[in-house]
């Protein structure tokens, strides 16, 4: 069983930007690879990005590429989502994922989800 935890959200303007943590705890996290979605009001949730577990390798979303950076730090159990150049269409529940088999960029794929960060860009 892992526990996920994401921190990090708030309230920034349009062009500003934010880091989202997702700190991990219980099986050893390093294992598994990792995702962030996100789902805005009304909407199904959305795939942002994906790591592998030794942060080899890394997927994003095609309205994400070169704003959006994920990382990993397997010796604080934390995964990172740096958010640049925010728009108000980011706004949304940020939310990270874990998987121990495979890795992609449908929620099917996860199999542990922490509850959400809120990120609100104003216009």
């Amino acid at each position: 069983q892992v526990q996920l935890v994401e921190s990090g959200g708030g309230l920034v303007q349009a062009g500003g930007s934010l880091r989202l943590s997702c700190a991990a705890s219980g099986r050893t996290a390093s294992g598994y690879a990792m995702g962030w979605f996100r789902q805005a009001p009304g909407k199904k949730r959305a795939f942002v990005a994906a790591i592998t577990w030794n942060g080899g390798s890394t997927l994003y979303a095609d309205s994400m590429k070169g704003r959006f950076t994920i990382s990993r730090d397997n010796a604080k159990n934390t995964v990172y989502l740096q958010m640049n150049s925010l728009k108000p269409e980011d706004t949304a529940v940020y939310s990270c994922a874990a998987t121990a088999t495979g890795w992609g960029t449908v929620p099917e794929a996860y199999d542990y989800w922490g509850q959400g960060t809120q990120v609100t860009v104003s216009s």
